[in-house]
């Protein structure tokens, strides 16, 4: 008898159970088709869009949850990023670090205009039903520190990959987000004769950037500028993207090491002793004996650049502390591939 009445209980409770199925499709009503959005991280906590959109139906009494989706136009949402989400609620007020943050996820490029869809989608359990997409025209930003690419077509002669390759192109860093000053290092294997094999700056990793070649006058940048030229070295690249400035230049920078500890008495801080560049590490390296004392490293056998190592935890700072060292023989590489994170080693041979 207890089983024929669990049996009966659970007979009924599957038949009270609502049918879930797709009936009707939400509609998404706001933004208009079209609408052009400019984001700022000034106003990341401000409204930026309410969505808003039409109960999608999945019978009566059925609760219904919604995404709301966005991707680049003509992707045909092969991987959205999710704006927001509600349960029962049919619109959605986004700010402009919100809709940023999803631009981002999708691979937007940040300071970059361009088209995106939005939908709804609902669902219940494994049943779905989207709207028809609407357009967005939207310019995100980043707060991360912006870099500059050195694109150009000394590239694969440098050990930067293949020529006119944004993704294995050296980079130029800025100090902050917010700063136009750029810097970094640069080999250039061989002399660029012409802009055809020069070189530009990108704001991005790709050809969608702002690109920066020759300005009209030397040492100044243009938008859409022509292909920049330089002699082979090894360079501290500096650029100013500030509109009121827009400037750069290619200081020639060949290292070596100084101080006590290269010859054991002070006459070594007078003469640097040379590094040789390695293009394949893309690192400065030497073995050599060092006595109990102190170094710096220096360019060009001069004290107009030089690094040291305040905190004596292998960062390099311009114009940094001593560094220490014990006596013996080391090999030393001084790292400057990596902009404004520059860094060494000291290996005992």
């Amino acid at each position: 008898m207890l089983a024929l009445f669990a049996v009966s209980c659970s007979t009924d409770d599957v038949e009270d159970r609502p049918v879930v199925a797709g009936v009707d499709a939400p509609v998404l009503t706001a933004p208009e088709e079209g609408n052009a959005y400019t984001l700022l991280p000034d106003n990341m906590d401000v409204l930026a869009e309410r969505f808003i959109w039409t109960p999608a139906n999945f019978g009566e009494g059925i609760i219904v949850s919604y995404d709301i989706e966005i991707d680049a136009a003509g992707d045909e949402f092969d991987t959205p990023a999710v704006i927001g989400s509600t349960t029962g609620a049919t619109q959605f007020a986004a700010s402009a670090g919100v809709i940023n943050n999803a631009l981002l996820a999708t691979g937007a490029a940040p300071f970059v205009t361009a088209n995106f869809e939005v939908r709804v989608k609902a669902y219940v359990g494994s049943n779905v039903l989207y709207s028809e997409p609407v357009e967005m025209i939207v310019t995100p930003y980043t707060t991360e520190t912006p870099r500059l690419w050195m694109v150009g077509g000394f590239q694969a002669a440098s050990g930067y990959g293949a020529n006119f390759d944004y993704a294995t192109a050296p980079q130029l860093k800025a100090v902050e987000y917010g700063d136009t000053n750029f810097e970094g290092y640069v080999y250039i294997a061989e002399d660029i004769t012409s802009a055809d094999n020069g070189f530009k700056f990108s704001t991005v990793a790709n050809e969608n950037g702002v690109n920066y070649g020759m300005g009209s006058t030397a040492g100044t940048i243009a938008e859409g500028g022509a292909n920049i030229t330089a002699t082979a070295g090894y360079y501290l690249v500096k650029v100013n993207t500030d509109s009121g400035i827009l400037s750069y230049s290619l200081t020639p920078a060949n290292w070596g090491v100084v101080g006590f500890a290269t010859t054991g008495s002070d006459a070594g801080w007078n003469n640097s002793t040379d590094m040789t560049y390695n293009p394949t590490t893309k690192v400065w390296e030497i073995t050599m004996q060092l006595s109990a004392g102190e170094f710096k490293f220096r360019a060009n056998n001069a004290w107009d650049i030089n690094y040291g190592d305040t905190g004596a935890d292998g960062v390099l700072e311009s114009g940094g502390d001593n560094i220490v060292a014990t006596a013996g023989m080391y090999k030393i590489t001084l790292d400057l591939s990596n902009p404004r994170e520059y860094t060494y080693t000291l290996t005992a041979q």
